[in-house]
């Protein structure tokens, strides 16, 4: 019982981040309430599912540690980019690849950590998170072609979610400050229902339980700019996770080997690969609940188990999964301002330490986060270059990427000359 209750802890403390991603994803997409239905529970039942491909440590996957695995918000905007140029086949198949990327690179990736240090990882969540604002800015007014957009209500409802969130933030601690999104999610529904802005009949018309299925949404396709930007998440998400790992081996006590890491790296990837088989998303280590275990106290195994079984039970019951879909785009919005802004200032944070380490760095980070922002705006900038440039020109978030990659190795990796000047100085000294 004891560990049951842990384990609904951990369900609760990641909950807002795994319906989110669904939610917003869909939405943008335009998917009609029994595919964002089942969306939201494939992706809860997905969760639990790479969450025990992570504890069960055999000899070829799983870290073995107490670590939860959610869709990763990094994914979001490249998501809602490809689906919005190439379809939401375009998705799964660059998704299903990613994962055998993973798989496949999951025994070296430790070696290729190093052209990912905080200054390009720091960077790539940094413009994630900024072109991500403009989505949550449209459902704060309702969502973008609807009729009442930014009406008084929609405003209201946004906002009114937004500072009851940090209200929560501000002056609740532990566990009620790592649920306060989803409270807040809650009661902004629970508002908007007196206002009328709440529609039931998505729950009235799901079914109690059913059967996953894989290419719900038809066969994949494969586009190699959509291959490219997801197999670059992938990569930043592992980076992130690795990360996760090594806390929880600090507070669990165990010194992590290099076979650990790689075990976690491929039963990562082997979660994106049934993500994309079943139509969910790529999945990270998420760390929120790292920070419940360090408040808890509790290290077991048993209890992230129990909280995995929990999820896949919940996804097999798509009339629990409906219940999320009927939270108004305004309400969605007002949180999503809060969830996008802290990946913003998780990108901050990893770069604060190396913006003041060297002056490179400034421009890596200048230059990256203004190419991305700049083909986000105007995408159609390279539009006269040939197709195989276009790859890596047409995403702002693959452009920013593979410009802050490029600086980093010609800033940090490639070996300095000596300066002209400091030539100088040593003939001056050796002939003095």
């Amino acid at each position: 019982m004891k560990t049951a209750a842990l384990g609904i802890q951990h369900v609760l403390a990641m909950y807002a981040g795994a319906i989110l991603v669904p939610l917003i994803v869909g939405d943008a997409l335009g998917l009609t309430s029994e595919q964002l239905t089942y969306l939201v529970a494939i992706d809860i039942f997905m969760c639990g599912v790479a969450t025990i491909l992570q504890l069960v440590n055999n000899r070829f996957f799983g870290i073995g540690l107490p670590v939860v695995l959610g869709c990763t918000f990094t994914a979001v905007g490249p998501m809602i980019a490809i689906g919005g140029e190439f379809g939401i086949s375009a998705i799964y198949g660059a998704i299903l690849v990613s994962g055998l990327v993973v798989i496949l690179i999951s025994g070296f990736f430790g070696k290729m950590v190093r052209f990912f240090p905080p200054v390009v990882t720091g960077t790539v969540v940094t413009i994630i998170g900024i072109t991500l604002i403009p989505v949550a800015i449209n459902n704060m007014g309702g969502g973008e072609g609807a009729s009442d957009f930014g009406s008084l209500t929609n405003i209201s409802l946004a906002f009114g979610t937004l500072i009851f969130i940090i209200l929560m933030y501000r002056f609740s601690s532990g566990f009620l400050r790592s649920i306060s999104i989803l409270i807040g999610l809650v009661i902004g529904t629970v508002v908007a229902s007196f206002m009328g802005k709440v529609s039931f009949d998505a729950v009235t018309e799901a079914s109690y339980f059913h059967i996953v299925q894989p290419f719900y949404f038809g066969t994949p396709t494969f586009e190699w700019s959509a291959i490219l930007t997801m197999v670059l998440v992938a990569i930043v998400s592992l980076v992130e996770s690795t990360g996760v790992y090594f806390a929880l081996g600090d507070i669990t006590e165990r010194k992590l080997k290099e076979k650990d890491l790689t075990k976690g790296y491929r039963a990562e990837g082997l979660a994106i690969l049934l993500g994309g088989f079943f139509n969910a998303f790529p999945y990270t280590a998420f760390s929120q609940n790292v920070g419940l275990i360090q408040m808890t106290g509790v290290k077991s195994i048993r209890v992230i188990m129990a909280a995995g079984i929990m999820l896949v039970t919940l996804g097999l019951v798509p009339k629990i999964a409906a219940l999320t879909t009927v939270i108004p785009t305004s309400v969605l919005g007002g949180a999503m301002i809060a969830m996008f802004g802290m990946v913003i200032a998780q990108g901050i944070k990893m770069l604060g330490s190396v913006l003041t380490s060297s002056p490179e760095n400034s421009m890596i980070i200048a230059c990256s986060v203004g190419m991305g922002l700049g083909v986000t705006v105007v995408p159609e900038l390279f539009a006269q270059l040939p197709n195989s440039v276009q790859i890596l020109t047409s995403n702002g978030i693959v452009a920013g990427s593979v410009t802050a990659i490029v600086l980093n190795i010609v800033f940090n990796m490639i070996p300095k000359r000596k300066t002209t000047i400091e030539s100088t100085s040593s003939l001056v000294e050796e002939s003095a």
